[in-house]
């Protein structure tokens, strides 16, 4: 299984990205998917999550401004950025949970400038 994790990069904050993560290797559509972030000096933090059964939560830091979304056609998971602060600011992966299995992508850098 791999994950490819891209959308990354420079927005001044109010400002929005989107971020992709195309999974192969398998179907996403019955496994959960997380997008998380570290920033650097702290330990990464989970941002959002969406479980196979359709249900999502999210980081009180970023509820409200961010939304994860899944297209099982394109086997593609999505975390769109609304309302970007500077302490948004981090690497940002994502991640696959297919039973006792764990899969991650590469980060992508976003840098939230004030």
């Amino acid at each position: 299984v791999q994950l490819q994790a891209f959308g990354g990069g420079l927005v001044q904050a109010g400002g929005s990205l989107r971020l992709s993560c195309v999974v192969r290797g398998s179907i996403i559509s019955s496994n959960a998917l997380g997008w998380y972030r570290q920033a650097p000096g702290k330990e990464r933090e989970l941002v959002a999550h969406s479980s196979s059964g359709g249900s999502t939560n999210y980081a009180d830091s970023v509820k409200g401004r961010f939304t994860i979304s899944r297209d099982n056609a394109k086997n593609t998971v999505y975390l769109q950025m609304n309302s970007l602060k500077p302490e948004d600011t981090a690497v940002y992966s994502c991640r696959l949970s297919k039973g006792y299995y764990t899969y991650w992508g590469q980060g992508t850098l976003v840098t939230v400038s004030s």
